[in-house]
């Protein structure tokens, strides 16, 4: 995935580009999945495929208090399981599953409009 340059506030963690097994965010690079916002980077907190999403990861994604969570699946859509999806449907906090590509775009265009958006990105 290529991405074009950002001139935004450099205070915020933007996505630089992702490829299969691998994320570049700012200048670093990381080869397991993320939990990100707009100002915080959890590393090694999510398993390496969206089957091990459990209750658990939902939670501490909602300890980011976010308006919406993207769920980025790797190479491809998989659906977590419904304990994971529920944790935020419960709460009355939107979700999206999408491919990890797909979830970094939408989380870069979410984070210029201002929007408080966590991503759950795996790296398969």
């Amino acid at each position: 995935m290529k991405m074009i340059q950002d001139t935004a506030d450099p205070e915020f963690h933007r996505l630089r580009g992702f490829s299969a097994g691998r994320l570049t965010i700012g200048d670093r690079h990381y080869a397991g999945g993320v939990i990100l916002s707009g100002a915080t980077l959890l590393e090694e907190r999510l398993p390496e495929a969206a089957a091990g999403l459990g209750r658990g990861h939902g939670e501490l994604i909602l300890e980011l208090d976010p308006e919406i969570v993207l769920v980025g699946t790797g190479q491809r859509q998989v659906f977590p399981e419904r304990e994971f999806l529920g944790t935020f449907l419960s709460r009355g906090v939107g979700v999206e599953v999408m491919d990890t590509g797909a979830a970094c775009r939408t989380y870069n265009v979410l984070i210029a409009e201002g929007r408080h958006v966590v991503a759950a990105l795996l790296v398969d």
